[in-house]
């Protein structure tokens, strides 16, 4: 992405309302978000904020009720139907429960897309094959969807989605009913794509590790309003939101119990190195820390997620210890039990 780049997909005080009068349902209140050409978007919220509804709305499957949705800079909202349907030819769509026609086999899937647009059929065969060999399924071509596993499943749709040679990939809850084997295999399989093709993927989920693992940006949707929107990495070393709090915070009982006890949370944000910094802070202080909570991952080398540690009682060498690794570049920060972190542990 470059400075002077115009956004693929801004939403300018978008809403959305079901019904009205006392019993009018507000599903979005005045959305304002702009995705960049080419990144990986999150858009994350509990059940019931208004994510998916967002994402209907970004290609109009939703009409909003107030507001303007521009891709590529034209508002669709002002569009005829022709317009319209060829502006979504641009806009390909994953689902969580895969949408796929049982009655068709994989390729005729694919092809499915390409029919509608009336393209030859040897042009859409190939095309379809080509696609096939993308999402790693070639010798799946022939199988039905009842043949097939949920990660094969996903990667058939996603497939059947790049048909028409979008450019944007929206993804709701796309690995939400996959093992933890597909999902990682399926978000391995939209890295890809993002990097080979350049396709603008926005992903819907409530699932923070999903974010954490493709997404560049984020949005944070709360009683169908953005509370909080940025760079993955800054919201989750330095949430600031009840919300954000609670999707990058432990929820575990004990943790709460503990705050009031010199704790403090240790952030891996991949800017350094994995490396047992932990037990080279006991070596050398030769005081004991008690984990409370650790959620770390290895990824290329870089450490990413977080720790929550109960330091020594001694206030001073708590303080040195907290130093210390302050010095080794990890993001440390105390923790206390105030009202903001409380209503995040459950």
């Amino acid at each position: 992405m470059t400075a002077n780049q115009e956004p693929i997909i801004r939403l300018q005080n978008l809403s959305k309302t079901y019904g009205k009068g006392e019993t009018a349902v507000h599903a979005l209140n005045d959305i304002n978000l702009e995705i960049m050409p080419g990144e990986i978007f999150g858009i994350i919220g509990l059940s019931g904020a208004g994510k998916s509804t967002l994402v209907r709305c970004i290609n109009y499957l939703e009409r909003p009720t107030s507001g303007q949705v521009f891709i590529n800079g034209l508002e669709l909202g002002q569009l005829p139907q022709q317009g319209l349907n060829e502006a979504r030819h641009s806009i390909g769509m994953i689902f969580q429960q895969f949408n796929l026609l049982m009655q068709k086999t994989a390729l005729q899937n694919i092809c499915f897309p390409l029919e509608i647009v009336k393209t030859p059929k040897e042009q859409a065969h190939k095309r379809a094959l080509e696609l096939l060999e993308l999402v790693g399924l070639s010798d799946k071509a022939k199988a039905y969807p009842s043949q097939l596993s949920g990660g094969q499943k996903q990667r058939v749709a996603i497939a059947r989605a790049l048909a028409t040679n979008p450019q944007v990939l929206l993804c709701d809850e796309a690995t939400s009913a996959l093992d933890p084997a597909s999902t990682r295999s399926v978000l391995d399989l939209l890295k890809a794509i993002n990097e080979q093709l350049g396709i603008t993927i926005v992903i819907i989920t409530h699932e923070m590790n999903v974010v954490e693992k493709i997404c560049q940006r984020v949005a944070i949707i709360d009683k169908s309003r953005i509370a909080e929107c940025g760079e993955v990495r800054e919201i989750f070393a330095h949430p600031n939101s009840d919300i954000a709090k609670s999707f990058v915070f432990p929820k575990h009982n004990n943790v709460q119990t503990m705050l009031n006890k010199n704790c403090c949370r240790v952030i891996y944000d991949g800017q350094s190195s994995f490396e047992p910094h932990i037990a080279n802070m006991i070596l050398q202080f030769k005081q004991p820390v008690n984990i409370i909570f650790a959620n770390s991952k290895n990824i290329d080398g870089k450490a990413f997620g977080q720790i929550v540690l109960q330091m020594p009682d001694d206030p001073e060498i708590a303080n040195k210890m907290l130093n210390y690794l302050r010095a080794q570049g990890l993001n440390a920060e105390e923790l206390t039990a105030d009202e903001n972190w409380e209503v995040n542990a459950q």
